[in-house]
């Protein structure tokens, strides 16, 4: 789903050339269902199987962005001449980006391109968000990440996040206490800190669930229920949570009524 930073968020689920306003459909009875077709979102063939998030596997095998560099950003080896796309690794990866603290499930950092602020966060369902550094380069923020992560989680609990909304903290104060314990100063190798204010999120929701559970289109092709809510990328039914992004790629038949 695509978002935009409104009070609350505002969401779009892209159906083809069409783009679907979910947050019409909260309080109404949503039905999805999966026809069995899935569609590679770079070369478009068809293929039995989704690798990273909407892929086929000769293009999960050739792209940089399917890289594990992506997911392991302190693994970044553009700089030695072994990017499999060096042109999408210099639009993508050696530029800006910042290092966060959030609050999904709990204080937590990360990083993300800084032209992905604030889509990140939105992405994570973070409640609260704060830029605390900025870097040059994705290799950058992966080694920035890793040094902070030795005293706070960059990990969230997806199950607190279909569940509950996290009580608030005071971002600021957690991140002078995460670089006093780093070590972090003006003269930081890890970055340039930065002195921003917090950003609040608010979701469309009108009731969590009551237990963790969600469905899986492989399994169950049909979901169908009343949409209580979207956080991240989840869609909150009444008979559990649907992770949307899971399914890029799928031919899917959406309704709401």
């Amino acid at each position: 789903m695509t978002a935009v930073l409104t009070d609350p968020v505002s969401y779009a689920l892209p159906i083809g050339d069409e783009a679907m306003p979910m947050n019409d459909c909260i309080g109404k009875t949503l039905r999805i269902a999966y026809d069995g077709v899935i569609n590679c979102i770079n070369c478009s063939r068809k293929t039995n199987k989704s690798f990273n998030q909407g892929h086929c596997f000769p293009c999960m095998r050739k792209l940089a962005a399917c890289d594990m560099c992506i997911l392991k950003p302190e693994t970044c080896h553009h700089h030695e001449g072994t990017c499999r796309e060096p042109e999408w690794g210099t639009a993508n990866c050696m530029i800006e980006h910042t290092v966060y603290l959030s609050n999904s499930s709990g204080l937590k950092v990360g990083i993300t391109r800084s032209t992905q602020v604030p889509t990140r966060w939105i992405d994570q369902g973070a409640v609260q968000a704060l830029p605390i550094l900025t870097v040059k380069t994705r290799l950058d923020s992966g080694l920035a990440e890793i040094r902070l992560a030795e005293h706070v989680s960059d990990k969230s609990n997806w199950r607190k996040l279909i569940t509950e909304e996290p009580e608030h903290i005071d971002l600021r104060a957690a991140r002078d206490t995460l670089f006093a314990e780093a070590g972090v100063g003006d003269g930081s190798e890890l970055g340039l800190p930065l002195d921003s204010d917090s950003v609040t999120i608010t979701y469309p929701v009108e009731q969590y669930l009551e237990k963790a559970k969600t469905h899986n289109l492989e399994k169950t092709p049909v979901v169908e229920g009343t949409l209580m809510g979207i956080r991240g990328q989840y869609l909150l039914f009444d008979t559990g949570a649907l992770n949307i992004r899971k399914y890029t790629g799928y031919q899917l038949d959406v309704s709401c009524s």
